[in-house]
């Protein structure tokens, strides 16, 4: 007789986990048979949890409904990894977003292959963050923009995406209209033409390297030189970040984590 624990809604968790498993499996056809019922009986009890998500963020309570899901993160602390977890899995059926049949065509020069930041990692981010009203986030090459969503559904700030591929950003604006997040945007466009005079805090997942990068960051100075602000980065452009003189680390994570740079005084 099957075990009818993972039945549970509350063990979402542990469905996926066993989700996995059965991708991994080889099966004669008779139990390839129940394999499928199985699969389909879990996805069911998932994409259920998912729509009590959805609906929740649409009542402006989604930053308590997901906390059941993201407090203690990916397990045994915070790695410095691109591997993801059962969050990924969560966010993609809430957020519902697709990735585009375009996502594999190769990059322009000092441009990098999409890749969306891991779930635990932006909300620890969000977190450290401490983010306000009175605040701005900025994903500078957001991609499908799992970061400003996410900030947005979990804080107050607006939460805004730069992205530059088409695609990218109506898949973005679709999923901000249908959970009604009013105060996550989108806007098609290179990052060395954005404007930044509104932003306080920038996140960078290695969007760009090169020339691309470089006009980046001297925008970024620019503004530094205005007002306080804050940059954060995940990837291997933290270590360029991390170069530049006029930015400090704030709270000394290393390579632990999304790293968090304030301005020198």
């Amino acid at each position: 007789m099957r075990d009818h624990s993972l039945d549970d809604p509350a063990r979402l968790r542990e469905r996926l986990d066993a989700l996995d498993l059965l991708e991994l499996g080889i099966f004669d056809d008779i139990a390839q048979r129940k394999v499928n019922i199985l699969r389909t009986k879990f996805e069911a009890f998932n994409e259920a949890i998912y729509r009590e998500l959805r609906q929740a963020i649409r009542q402006g309570a989604g930053a308590v409904a997901l906390s059941a899901w993201s407090d203690g993160g990916g397990g045994d602390g915070i790695g410095f990894d691109e591997g993801y977890d059962y969050l990924d899995e969560i966010i993609s059926g809430v957020l519902q977003l697709e990735l585009p049949d375009d996502a594999a065509i190769e990059p322009p020069p000092d441009m990098v292959f999409y890749q969306p930041t891991p779930a635990r990692h932006v909300f620890d981010l969000i977190r450290r963050l401490g983010l306000t009203e009175h605040d701005v986030l900025m994903d500078l090459g957001s991609g499908l923009g799992h970061v400003p969503l996410i900030a947005s559904i979990c804080s107050d700030a607006t939460c805004v995406g730069i992205e530059r591929e088409r695609s990218y950003v109506d898949c973005f604006r679709r999923s901000a209209a249908s959970l009604g997040l009013s105060r996550a945007a989108c806007f098609q466009q290179d990052a060395r033409d954005a404007d930044f005079s509104t932003g306080t805090v920038f996140y960078l997942y290695t969007p760009f390297t090169g020339g691309v990068m470089r006009a980046v960051l001297d925008g970024l100075k620019r503004e530094a030189g205005r007002r306080s602000i804050r940059v954060a980065s995940y990837g291997p452009c933290t270590a360029v970040i991390a170069d530049e003189p006029w930015l400090h680390s704030i709270d000394n994570v290393g390579h632990r984590a999304v790293a968090l740079f304030g301005v020198r005084g």
